[in-house]
């Protein structure tokens, strides 16, 4: 626990504040802590350093799964996709857009990757009543 938290329940426990306050106070904490570990970029635009992807089993029995894959992965992976030959870039773009995803590997830029990786965030998938998939960046 750290040390502001320790103050503020020392502050309860002598009854200088009460529940209430002592909840404000550590709702106000939390969010200090939140806003000060998130990355910004120049413009002050959030820049998101993972994707998570969480399967929630309906049933008891289930399998819980819960992925964080770091997105310089993906940022890096998007500058590696430059080395794949015209034609295979050429292929594999047609395969996607046949299943319905328009994406050109081939002029992809920073800026596409990042609307990308936008559009990923807070994304939730029920599927079949059987499970649910939660897709968002941290």
């Amino acid at each position: 626990m750290n040390e502001e938290r320790k103050k503020i329940l020392e502050m309860l426990s002598e009854g200088k504040i009460t529940v209430e306050e002592t909840e404000k106070l550590m709702e106000a904490l939390t969010k200090d802590q939140k806003e000060s570990t998130e990355i910004k970029d120049a413009s002050g635009t959030k820049v998101f350093k993972y994707l998570r992807v969480l399967v929630e089993p309906k049933d008891k029995g289930g399998d819980r799964v819960n992925i964080r894959i770091p997105l310089n992965l993906i940022r890096a992976g998007m500058k590696w996709a430059s080395f794949i030959p015209k034609e295979a870039q050429e292929k594999v773009d047609k395969v996607l857009t046949e299943k319905g995803l328009d994406l050109n590997f081939t002029n992809m830029t920073k800026d596409d990757v990042e609307e990308l990786i936008k559009t990923l965030d807070d994304l939730e998938i029920d599927i079949e009543g059987k499970e649910k998939v939660k897709v968002y960046c941290e």
